[in-house]
């Protein structure tokens, strides 16, 4: 595109729930992109989420997306995992680009960065900071929330629709009646601590 450093955003969504995949996304967004529209997909209503997610693949200069399994999670653990998506992600990115971007630079939602071949950093809260991390953090939110309420379709006593597998009463006593779904997180913790 040009000789100038282009920034990626990285983030994850779905590193808390007891059930599912962890999804990430990596953003590349273009200079004239209106980032005045963006913020942290956790303070944003549902709807607006899945508008600025069409906005985003539609006008960024690239982006990806990346998962870790349930299966993945309970081998690795949910940082390695989350990692990982987000590994998955950044090569999602660059698919179909190859040369075309040029040098890249990425910054990271949390502490800590992925393994992947381009200078990197961690920063805390980037995803309420940095443009291109919020644009990541909504595309990772929407996919894995798409995908929750997919197989909420095919285990609908769970209501994954609803809660997205994060540990909420009615996902606990469901975990508890039915026993773990299929896309149980099995080195989680399911019963209450109360």
């Amino acid at each position: 595109m040009k000789d100038d450093i282009l920034l990626c955003g990285i983030d994850e969504a779905g590193r808390g729930p007891l059930a599912g995949p962890v999804c990430a996304a990596a953003v590349i967004l273009p200079g004239d992109f209106p980032v005045w529209l963006l913020n942290d997909s956790k303070k944003l209503r549902p709807a607006v989420r899945e508008e600025l997610k069409t906005l985003i693949c539609s006008a960024s200069a690239a982006w990806g997306i990346g998962w870790a399994s349930a299966a993945e999670i309970d081998e690795i653990n949910i940082l390695k995992a989350s990692l990982l998506a987000m590994k998955r992600a950044y090569e999602a990115m660059l698919e179909g680009h190859t040369g075309m971007l040029g040098a890249i630079r990425a910054v990271v939602d949390g502490l800590f960065v992925p393994d992947i071949p381009i200078p990197r950093e961690a920063l805390v809260k980037a995803d309420s900071k940095v443009p291109e991390v919020m644009a990541a953090s909504i595309l990772a939110k929407t996919a894995r929330d798409r995908l929750m309420e997919y197989y909420g379709l095919f285990y609908p006593q769970y209501g994954y629709g609803k809660h997205k597998g994060y540990p909420t009463k009615a996902h606990r006593e469901a975990v508890q009646r039915y026993g773990p779904s299929p896309i149980q997180r099995m080195s989680f913790r399911y019963a209450d601590s109360n």
